[in-house]
């Protein structure tokens, strides 16, 4: 898929592949053309060049029924304030055609309690799991999430994660996520893309990522002079391995750090830095 604006590509050369019911997400830096890559696959922008399927449909042009497949949980909405919240999702509930009961509905988000509460009332995290209910009220195939997290403490964040999470393994709920948070992406994450210069520079597993990326870990352990030691290496296992012959015993101290998701990150980010200096900076998105 390709997307222009005026002479300057700010999408090209990228290819996705989600599968149904999994967790994907969609990380990159600022400007790397997220958000354009998501309105596109929602429907909402052109796209210059390139051919685009979701839910077998070309989003340019779906109609109301292919709409009606799809959840959106915006990054910023603040609209129906003073609509009570049981109010709210029975009204949004009588524009499909099968909807889930709003009663249920509300215990499957944990908003029973607050059913009679107006929206501006809402804690950030309660707000969100009413985004959440009225996405999947009309029981869609595929849910897209932007920034779902943003200003959650903790527990709010502990239990949004695990409404995701129901509705990908329990439900078979595809999920679409960007986040600019790594722990994250991580955790709920079946499979990972890095948007880095307008390009998916990897895709994969977080695993997957950090051998593409061809991430070290670390082997941290206390020598026998009683210094501590550090050592970075592709294959963690046979530095061990080695120590342990050497001392003819254990390893005071021994830590061995795997690369994270965020190491990976940063490798890629660097990377794509690195391969665009001498471009021009442009926001550049791909699908």
């Amino acid at each position: 898929m390709k997307m222009s604006y005026g002479s300057t590509d700010v999408l090209h050369g990228v290819d996705l592949d989600i599968h149904r019911g999994e967790i994907f997400a969609l990380l990159g830096p600022n400007g790397a053309g997220k958000t354009t890559t998501v309105e596109i696959l929602e429907g909402f922008r052109q796209r210059s060049a390139g051919t685009v399927r979701v839910l077998g449909t070309d989003p340019a042009r779906g109609d109301d029924a292919w709409r009606g497949r799809i959840g959106l949980v915006l990054q910023s909405w603040r609209d129906h304030r003073r609509w009570r919240v049981a109010e709210l999702l029975t009204h949004f509930a009588t524009y499909y055609p099968d909807p889930r009961d709003p009663v249920e509905l509300l215990a499957v988000v944990g908003l029973t309690k607050q059913a009679d509460k107006q929206v501006d009332q809402l804690s950030g995290g309660q707000r969100r799991r009413l985004d959440v209910a009225l996405a999947i009220v009309g029981r869609p195939e595929l849910v897209f999430l932007d920034e779902p997290t943003t200003g959650f403490d903790p527990e709010a964040r502990r239990d949004f994660h695990e409404l995701v999470e129901r509705l990908a393994r329990e439900e078979g709920v595809t999920i679409l996520l960007t986040t600019h948070d790594l722990a994250e992406a991580e955790r709920l994450a079946d499979r990972i893309a890095m948007l880095v210069g307008g390009r998916i520079r990897v895709c994969g597993t977080p695993s997957e990522l950090a051998h593409q990326a061809a991430a070290q870990a670390e082997v941290r352990w206390t020598a026998p002079d009683g210094l501590a030691r550090s050592e970075r290496t592709a294959d963690p296992s046979r530095l061990v391995w080695e120590l342990h012959r050497d001392a003819a015993g254990p390893i005071a101290d021994l830590e061995v750090r795997r690369p994270t998701l965020e190491d990976t990150y940063l490798h890629m980010v660097h990377q794509g830095d690195d391969a665009g200096a001498d471009t021009p900076r442009a926001e550049r998105h791909n699908a």
